[in-house]
């Protein structure tokens, strides 16, 4: 059963003849009777009485005909409603960010480069970089923030390519001493006598691996989460490379200070990856948009892991 066989009936039972009937359809007589008598067969008994002066509805068709205009009303309601979600759909974006970005950088990049009332829904997940990677690559989200260095790349392949939109540094951090001077300080070659190290499923904890900046002491302690580990080394537990949009604060307010020279720290970039297939209009725009804001910076293409 189509939905303009419903339509061709009533319009049949509106006008009471098949030729001013299929005129209002837009089709053929022939065509329009085909679609009457196909609906009849579809329902097994006769709608119209056809007579040399016109047809009359049946006793059939006349119990059909209000059931036949609830359906093609919710039929026309719920092919509104598909459209208009798909509508949502294209103008969303999902998005997962590491979360160091997350808590600082994300809020407020994301206004700069999307406008809300015209967006359909913002989706933003945050989680360990091991877990973002297996959402990006599951393609449950169309853009991945992260933190980012060329000798430490994420687990992703040719489907992907991204750009900058910031940079970061990872900074040695404790909490202060009495004096004023780092209560872990660290030596030159970065030996910290306590260590607050990242996870295995931080993309911070590889980039600070690839660095060596750690030196090869044994972590006292080991997080995938920055916020926790910035809150140890506030609590005076040791020395964590933190990243310096996450710490900003807690330095301007004196909580942490340097715990070694800057030859210690380790830049980063702050990168977007988008997946090639998984695209909406609204990820489109956004990609253009950041390309339109930093033309220095063209997106590149994934470039696989040695």
């Amino acid at each position: 059963m189509e939905l303009d066989w419903l339509k061709d009936f009533l319009a049949l039972a509106e006008h009471r003849t098949f030729s001013r009937a299929a005129g209002a359809r837009h089709v053929t007589q022939p065509a329009f009777s085909r679609r009457i008598r196909a609906l009849e067969d579809w329902i097994g008994t006769p709608l119209f009485l056809r007579s040399a002066q016109g047809t009359t509805p049946t006793r059939a068709g006349e119990g059909f005909r209000p059931q036949a205009e609830a359906l093609v009303r919710d039929l026309e309601r719920a092919r509104r409603d598909a459209r208009a979600a798909g509508e949502r759909a294209a103008a969303s974006l999902a998005i997962a960010a590491t979360h160091a970005l997350s808590f600082t950088f994300f809020p407020g990049w994301i206004r700069q480069h999307v406008q809300f009332e015209a967006l359909g829904a913002l989706n933003l997940i945050s989680d360990s970089m091991e877990a973002c990677e297996a959402i990006m690559l599951a393609g449950e989200v169309q853009f991945l923030l992260c933190h980012h260095r060329a000798d430490a790349r994420p687990r992703l392949d040719e489907r992907f390519e991204s750009v900058r939109v910031g940079r970061d540094s990872l900074v040695p951090l404790c909490a202060p001493a009495a004096s004023g001077g780092p209560l872990w300080p660290l030596a030159e070659q970065g030996r910290p006598a306590r260590y607050l190290a990242y996870g295995s499923a931080s993309g911070l904890g590889r980039i600070l691996a690839a660095s060596g900046v750690g030196g090869t002491c044994e972590p006292v302690f080991t997080s995938h989460l920055a916020a926790t580990l910035l809150t140890m080394a506030r609590e005076g537990d040791g020395v964590a490379w933190l990243p310096a949009t996450l710490a900003e604060e807690a330095l301007a307010r004196g909580q942490l200070v340097r715990a070694g020279p800057e030859t210690l720290d380790v830049p980063v970039e702050i990168r977007l990856f988008r997946s090639l297939t998984n695209r909406t209009g609204a990820a489109d725009a956004l990609w253009r948009g950041l390309g339109e804001a930093d033309p220095a910076e063209p997106p590149q293409p994934f470039e696989g892991r040695a």
